[in-house]
């Protein structure tokens, strides 16, 4: 698979990653042998870069991704992300003070069975501690060759400024996909500014994109899509009407729903890394696929106009989970 560049510090990684929530939390029933295969098959097909978190599991996630690359860590770029207060096994707030920086990270790194942190992002601002100060203790993690690159997640225009100033950061991961455009009038033309390369989570909608889709209640209550106000009565039957361009063009072009989406968001620029989530080999398989479609620029205005943000229904997350996007 080709590599592309994300920021200018060096950070270089496989067109598509694999996100690794799923595998521990919130789409269905963990299965670790499964999981552990696919990421050893994400290996086998030229995927470097993936994603997990203290706050998956929590803690699970992390412990699943260090057992998995044993004896390739040279082809694996491992990015994870602090930020939270957990408590007996719950996230309860925000927790970005320089001194818990450094406890996370080296917690992140006996999860992970690792020297070196490849990527470590900020998982969410948090508005009781400067960003200034949370990216001056990340960067002594630099500094001590325990972290490589630098990263934000769902930042805004001016923290996304603040934290480059303080030390380069390589990478900001926010939701973006046709589903979600969020980031395009403001926070793209920023890092694209700034020389700092884009990871979208989330890529294909959490899985709507892709066609399976279903109503919210006709998923378990411990289940991400049952809370997921787009997947709820009048939004999902307005969204699966947005979303039909994408199947139709999938149809067209001989590709699935998810690989034209994944191929959407790879169209839109080389400093672009989408890593779709799944804990399945033939999912991974499919979606690595999207890297060898290509879309015609009518094809992409198709795209944009079918889910411009006013035919996509509902926001993406609830009133609670909101509050922690810094825009």
């Amino acid at each position: 698979m080709k590599k592309r560049k994300l920021g200018s510090q060096g950070l270089e990684v496989s067109a598509l990653g694999l996100g690794c929530l799923g595998m521990s939390q919130s789409y269905g029933t963990p299965d670790d042998q499964e999981s552990i295969a696919t990421i050893h098959r994400a290996l086998d097909t030229g995927v470097t870069l993936f994603d997990t978190a203290e706050a998956y599991g929590p803690f699970k996630n992390e412990e699943l991704l260090g057992r998995a690359p044993k004896g390739r860590r040279e082809h694996v770029v491992i990015a994870t992300k602090f930020g939270w207060r957990i408590q007996e096994g719950k996230v309860v707030g925000t927790d970005s003070r320089p001194e818990h920086v450094r406890e996370v990270a080296e917690a992140s790194l006996r999860r992970l069975g690792t020297d070196r942190i490849d990527v470590l992002y900020q998982h969410r601002v948090d508005p009781e501690v400067p960003i200034q100060e949370t990216v001056g203790a990340m960067a002594e993690l630099v500094k001590e060759g325990k972290v490589r690159f630098l990263g934000l997640s769902e930042a805004g225009e001016a923290n996304i400024r603040r934290a480059h100033a303080t030390h380069p950061i390589s990478v900001l991961q926010s939701e973006y996909s046709l589903w979600e455009r969020n980031l395009e009038p403001r926070i793209i033309p920023v890092i694209r500014e700034l020389g700092i390369g884009l990871v979208p989570f989330s890529p294909l909608g959490r899985g709507f994109l892709a066609g399976s889709a279903r109503r919210s209640e006709d998923y378990p209550p411990d289940d991400w899509r049952f809370s997921d106000p787009r997947f709820k009565g009048e939004n999902f039957d307005a969204n699966v009407r947005a979303a039909a361009t994408v199947r139709e063009l999938a149809t067209e072009k001989a590709a699935t729903p998810a690989q034209i989406a994944l191929a959407w968001l790879l169209h839109k620029g080389d400093d672009i890394v989408p890593i779709p989530g799944t804990k399945r080999r033939k999912y991974l398989e499919e979606n690595v696929g999207s890297v060898e479609v290509a879309l015609e620029a009518d094809e992409i205005g198709r795209l944009d106009a079918a889910l411009a943000p006013q035919a996509v229904s509902g926001p993406r997350y609830n009133e609670s989970l909101m509050v922690f996007i810094d825009r």
